[in-house]
């Protein structure tokens, strides 16, 4: 059985930065590794070589970013902020009681928020999970990642404007 891709909501200005991370790794990001590693296998023993180590461990990880970028673009549904109705959904700012304190975060995915110093919450998260589709004053609990519930109560749901 074929397991269903998530689709995430992307603001055009984010689906563009996005793409453009993609073009970059894609082109000299991978043309200025492979460099390094040459250079670095030019050195000699690959065995004892930290800068080889390290150059292709970096490989590594830009592959998968790659990977990441290309998927998350794939299925991005882009536009704007989906207009508040109240009720937490991707896209929303959302202000509540987490375990006594107030805490205000977005829900949906890390990349729409760019340079914001908002927190943000997928919807797949723990706490994300637990709040969907909740609506001002309602309350739910999640369990955190050390096995303890939490309870959350909504305080207020507000259209995402990109700050």
């Amino acid at each position: 059985m074929a397991q269903e891709a998530t689709v995430t909501w992307l603001t055009q200005e984010a689906y563009d930065r996005l793409a453009g991370e993609l073009e970059q790794l894609s082109t000299t990001g991978r043309e200025e590794i492979a460099k390094r590693i040459e250079a670095a296998r030019e050195e000699g023993d690959l065995k004892e070589n930290g800068g080889y180590h390290a150059a292709k461990d970096e490989q590594g990880k830009q592959e998968a970013r790659i990977r990441q970028l290309k998927e998350l673009l794939r299925t991005a549904q882009v536009g704007e902020a989906p207009a508040s109705k109240g009720i937490v959904e991707s896209g929303t700012v959302i202000t509540a009681v987490i375990a006594g304190d107030e805490e205000t975060f977005l829900i949906g995915s890390r990349e729409i928020a760019g340079d914001s110093e908002l927190d943000v919450f997928s919807e797949q998260s723990p706490l994300g999970a637990a709040i969907l589709g909740l609506k001002v004053g309602d309350r739910a609990t999640y369990t955190a990642p050390n096995g303890r519930e939490i309870a959350v109560e909504i305080v207020k749901v507000e259209t995402w404007g990109g700050q």
